[in-house]
């Protein structure tokens, strides 16, 4: 490069984009009241966890990537990657490596996320973010409304997405513990708002049966399959604010929850609301696979969100730097941070 030639702006380069990949944060908030969705990562624990090995702060927006992973190229010195969530295969220049540490990668290296062999969602997270401007305060994609992210959109051939000069390459190499896998039978929920809407066996059919996730799921939605689940009033309402895992129950009995690209109001009664614990664990679930739901009171979803907002604090305390068997001085700030800042308890 001669003296006067401008340097290169970092960026990744995207080959092949996967199925759906879209560019997402903690979410757009207090606008629902204008119409506009919150949208942010269906996994908002494993984000931050994605983060937390790069050095980000919990809300920096990261890539989504759902069921079959991007081809990217790295068109910058040097940068530090961290993938987490579902069990995707990740290969670099050909060579494997491993979710839940983060790694280097330099210009001319290839990144290759594959189909994911369990799970549904993962997080790449990359150390100093994006060079991108926010819409109304986040980068997070709302395809529908062509709102936020790179050009409103998931992720294209061709995309190039700007990175932070000069914040990508500094900090140890970090690593979570790894956990025992433990499946979930059932989501947790609170019954309601209008779960007087639909009779006593119809709630009992919810709350007994299992449901399978149907194709039609997505980022505004799951849809699913099973026991037709009976209406004591009929099927419509005066519309009404929906909030992140919200149930609805059309007139063919079968339960949508709403998730974070849904739309603002509905007319559907809404049979009951899954915590927030459990909304990763929904974020998870691949078409085809089944579950159940079970009720707790409002005082339970309190406390068991209070206990999971512990367990991710104490997830990014464990972080360890990779090769060495204790806690790096530079994770301080991390848990500093407030890990847990503008969740909702249900």
């Amino acid at each position: 490069m001669s003296a006067d030639a401008a340097p290169l702006t970092p960026g990744l380069l995207v080959v092949e984009p996967g199925l759906g990949t879209s560019l997402q944060d903690l979410g757009r908030r207090h606008y629902q009241r204008f119409g506009i969705s919150e949208s942010g990562a269906l996994d908002a624990p494993s984000l931050r966890l994605a983060n937390a090995l790069v050095g980000n702060a919990s809300g920096v927006a990261a890539l989504e990537i759902t069921l079959s992973g991007p081809v990217i190229d790295i068109q910058a010195e040097r940068v530090r990657l961290a993938l987490v969530g579902a069990d995707f295969p990740i290969t670099l220049n050909g060579h494997e490596l491993r979710s839940g540490r983060s790694f280097e990668a330099r210009r001319g290296d290839r990144l290759v996320i594959g189909l994911a062999r369990s799970g549904a969602r993962a997080y790449l997270a990359v150390a100093g973010g994006f060079a991108l401007e926010p819409t109304l305060g986040s980068l997070s994609t709302h395809s529908r409304s062509r709102l936020g992210g790179l050009d409103g959109g998931y992720l294209k051939a061709g995309d190039v997405l700007p990175l932070t000069p000069g914040a990508a390459g500094e900090g140890p190499q970090l690593a979570l513990p790894a956990l025992p896998a433990t499946p979930a039978e059932t989501l947790r929920v609170v019954l309601g708002p209008q779960d007087d809407f639909f009779t006593e066996a119809g709630i009992e059919t919810f709350l007994n049966a299992r449901y399978q996730v149907s194709p039609r799921a997505d980022r505004m939605g799951y849809q699913f399959e099973g026991p037709v689940i009976a209406h004591a009033k009929g099927f419509n309402i005066v519309s009404d604010g929906i909030v992140n895992g919200s149930i609805q129950v059309p007139g063919n009995g079968q339960p949508i929850v709403l998730l974070a690209d849904r739309q603002t109001t509905g007319g559907y009664p809404k049979i009951a609301t899954v915590i927030e614990a459990d909304l990763p664990i929904l974020a998870q679930l691949r078409p085809g696979e089944s579950i159940g739901f079970t009720a707790v009171t409002a005082d339970e979803a309190e406390e068991i969100v209070l206990e999971a907002r512990a367990a991710l604090e104490a997830r990014v305390a464990g972080l360890v730097e990779v090769g060495a068997a204790r806690r790096p001085p530079a994770i301080r700030a991390l848990l500093e941070a407030d890990l847990t800042a503008g969740l909702a308890l249900v």
